[in-house]
């Protein structure tokens, strides 16, 4: 499958997303969207037919992923040839040049997708002149930068105890017919539950997030702990006056997707996103395309050496 020194693409196989081209973009310091976006992309491209780019934080001087490379994701350029963008990323200060592709798309009314970290995607401190610096996680003029204006929500805190109590996904019971709910069950994970405010946008929650008490599927939920959103659909229009289909979740993390319900909630989200809920069908085919073996999340944990070609099919 093609691929460039600094990014994958994975050429899509037949199904319903012969045609359409997913970006999706990772960059984060903690939980190993350099191997969950890979993940995603394989079963996207193989199982369902999307051409799927996988773009990664990228050493300028090595080529190797870093994660910890906070201001450099080559191949954003892809986007302007994009149906979709998954955004995976963690306090960012791309250069203008880059940054561009991802604020274009956004106010072209593209479908945005939004894990984990994304809500808290992008920080500025470097340049504060820049035309872009309002999408910083704490900006005022622009209120929460891109995570909450456009996903819905920036960072607030953990609400469950991190690293010592995970997470159970309770199905909105008013909207369990939704089509991204479709063939989901048993969404768990080991990351904690993510606190949130009043969303923005005016989003559905589709996804609960229940704190347990320790880090497994079977623990109890912790008493007198309120849920929080965990997955929720919404809408936003950009500078162009278009609105797009946005999906956030701030579950995500690369040991998280070895939970089959949730690598079906957002497969089935991507469909969704796209407009092409009518072609989910009841048990979307989710499986690994290959070995997957999961990086548990924490700083500093990510595999050394690694290159984009790396993750070739």
């Amino acid at each position: 499958m093609g691929n460039s020194e600094h990014w994958i693409v994975y050429e899509g196989s037949e199904g319903p997303g012969t045609g359409k081209h997913i970006v999706l973009v990772s960059g984060d310091e903690e939980y190993r969207s350099e191997e969950a976006l890979p993940l995603l992309g394989k079963i996207l491209a193989v199982h369902h037919g999307f051409k799927c780019t996988v773009l990664f934080a990228i050493d300028p001087d090595t080529g190797e992923i870093n994660p910890e490379e906070q201001t450099n994701i080559p191949g954003l350029h892809n986007l302007e040839t994009a149906d979709m963008m998954v955004l995976f990323t963690r306090f960012r200060e791309l250069p203008d040049e880059q940054m561009k592709y991802i604020v274009d798309y956004t106010n072209a009314g593209k479908p945005v997708m939004g894990l984990r970290t994304a809500t808290h995607g992008f920080s500025y401190s470097r340049n504060l002149q820049s035309p872009y610096a309002k999408y910083s996680f704490n900006s005022e003029e622009f209120d929460g930068g891109y995570g909450r204006q456009v996903l819905g929500e920036t960072w607030i805190n953990h609400h469950g105890n991190h690293g010592k109590e995970s997470t159970r996904g309770v199905i909105d019971t008013e909207m369990k017919d939704h089509p991204i709910l479709k063939g989901v069950e048993d969404v768990w994970g080991p990351t904690d539950v993510y606190g949130t405010t009043t969303l923005a946008g005016a989003p559905q929650v589709l996804l609960h997030g229940q704190v347990l008490v320790g880090m497994g599927p079977s623990d109890s939920p912790k008493p007198d702990t309120p849920t929080m959103p965990l997955a929720w659909i919404k809408s936003y229009t950009g500078e162009q006056g278009i609105a797009s289909r946005v999906f956030c979740t701030t579950m995500g993390a690369s040991i998280d997707l070895e939970s089959e319900g949730l690598r079906r909630l957002l497969v089935n989200a991507c469909y969704w996103c796209m407009g092409l809920e009518n072609q989910i069908p009841n048990k979307s085919q989710v499986d690994y395309v290959d070995e997957y073996t999961p990086t548990f999340f924490g700083f500093g944990t990510f595999k050394r050496g690694m290159r984009p070609s790396d993750f070739s099919l």
